[in-house]
C-alpha cells in the first residue's frame, strides 16, 4: 500500500498576478484542461493509491479550497498547518501520521504544482521507487536533463544498479557553465522534489539529524486522532524548525549512502513561470498562448503578434499589435507585462510589494 502525500504550499510568486497567497498556483487550472494542478497531481496517482491513502499537507487559508477541488479526499487527511514552517515540518508530519497507523508503510511525497505529460512513465517511475523503499532506501525521482538549465537543483549520481541508482549528493543551483558540464557528464539528474521511503526508514533518519525536530512532529501525530490534537499544534509547531528536507534530511542521507534515485522521462515541469506556461501550453499557429479561465468574460485580440502570453481575468478586452515574446497577464486589481525572457523577475514585483506592505496585491 502506498500513501501519498501532497505538500501544498508557497505562494508561485512568479506567476504573480494570478497566483496570489490567497489562492496559489496549485489551485489554478495550469495543465490545458479544466483540472488544477493539485487535481492533475491526485488524477495521475489513481492505481497507485486510493483517496483513504492519500494526504494533503496545506495552510490554514487553503484548506477549504483544497477540499472542494478533492471532494473525494476524507475531511481528516487534509493536514492543516497553522503557519508554513518548510518542507521537513509538512512532509515530516505526514510521515510521523502515517506511522501512527502503519509503522512501515510506504509513502511517496508528490508536489501538488507540477505538471507531468506521461502519467504510465511516470508512474512506472514511482513503482521502482517504490521497490528502493522498501529495501531501505530513501528513494528520489530525478529528472533526466534535457537541457542546461540553472533554475533546478541536481543529484549527482554514482552507481547504477538498473533502474536504481545511489546518489552521492545534493547539489545547488548551478551558473550556465557548471549547468552545461552536468548535462554532459551523464551524472546529474534535476531534481524535482519528489520522494518515496518507508515512514521507519525516513523517520529513523530525521531522527539522527533533526531530533528536536522529529520529536516534535511524532507528539503532535501521537495527538492527531484525538481531542487534544489542536492544542498540541499549537503548543508545538510554531517552534519547530523551518527547514526544507533536503537541508535537514536528504543531504546528510546521501552522504551516507542511504539515498537512491530513479530516472524518469515523462514530461516534467514545475511550472515555474509565464515563460514555462507558453512552451508546455498548446497555442495558436504563431504561438501565442490564450490561458483563460472557464468562466472568463473578456475577449483577447492579437494582430501580427507571436508568443505572446495571455491570461485574462479581469473581464475587460485585451488587445495587441505587433508583439513578440511577451507577458501579459491581466486580473481585476492588477496588470502585469514582461519580456518572456524576463518572466523569472516577476519575484521581484511581489519583493517590492512586501516591502511596501501591499499586503492587498499579494
Amino acid at each position: 500500500m502506498l500513501y501519498a502525500v501532497i505538500p501544498a504550499g508557497g505562494a508561485g510568486t512568479r506567476l504573480w498576478p494570478l497566483s496570489r497567497a490567497s489562492h496559489p498556483k496549485f489551485l489554478h487550472a495550469l495543465t490545458g484542461t479544466s483540472a488544477s494542478l493539485i487535481q492533475a497531481t491526485v488524477g495521475r496517482l489513481g492505481g497507485l493509491t486510493s483517496p483513504d491513502t492519500t494526504m494533503v499537507v496545506t495552510g490554514a487559508s487553503h484548506a477549504a479550497d483544497v477540499a472542494r477541488q478533492l471532494p473525494d479526499l476524507p475531511a481528516e487527511n487534509v493536514l492543516v498547518e497553522p503557519l508554513p514552517r518548510d518542507s521537513c515540518a509538512a512532509i515530516g508530519l505526514a510521515a510521523a501520521v502515517i506511522a501512527e497507523r502503519e509503522p512501515e508503510a510506504v509513502m511517496g511525497a508528490f508536489p501538488a504544482d507540477h505538471l507531468i505529460t506521461d502519467v504510465q512513465a511516470f508512474q512506472a517511475c514511482v513503482l521502482a521507487g517504490v521497490s528502493g523503499a522498501l529495501a531501505g532506501k530513501l528513494m528520489t525521482i530525478g529528472i533526466t536533463p534535457t537541457r542546461p538549465e540553472t533554475g533546478y537543483g541536481y543529484l549527482r549520481c554514482t552507481s547504477d544498479e538498473g533502474q536504481v541508482r545511489e546518489v552521492a549528493e545534493f547539489v545547488e543551483k548551478p551558473d550556465k557553465e557548471r549547468a552545461a558540464a552536468y548535462l554532459q557528464s551523464g551524472e546529474y539528474l534535476w531534481n524535482a522534489g519528489m520522494f518515496i521511503w518507508r515512514v521507519d526508514a525516513f523517520l529513523a533518519e530525521l531522527a539522527r539529524q533533526q531530533p528536536e525536530l522529529h520529536d516534535g512532529l511524532r507528539r503532535i501525530a501521537a495527538a492527531w486522532h484525538g481531542p487534544r490534537r489542536d492544542d498540541r499544534m499549537a503548543e508545538i509547531w510554531p517552534d519547530l524548525k523551518k527547514i526544507s528536507i533536503d537541508y535537514a534530511v536528504m543531504e546528510g542521507a546521501a552522504a551516507q549512502g542511504l539515498v537512491g534515485t530513479v530516472p524518469g522521462e515523462f514530461g516534467w515541469n514545475d511550472v515555474g513561470d509565464f515563460h514555462t506556461l507558453g512552451d508546455i501550453l498548446p497555442g495558436d499557429e504563431q504561438g501565442n498562448v490564450v490561458l483563460a479561465a472557464d468562466d472568463a468574460k473578456g475577449e483577447v485580440v492579437l494582430r501580427d503578434s507571436e508568443g505572446v502570453i495571455v491570461v485574462p481575468r479581469s473581464g475587460r478586452l485585451i488587445a495587441a499589435v505587433g508583439l513578440r515574446d511577451a507577458v501579459i497577464v491581466d486580473t481585476e486589481d492588477a496588470l502585469l507585462v514582461c519580456p518572456r525572457d524576463r518572466a523569472q523577475e516577476v519575484k521581484a514585483i511581489v519583493d517590492g510589494l512586501k516591502e511596501r506592505g501591499a499586503t492587498d496585491l499579494l
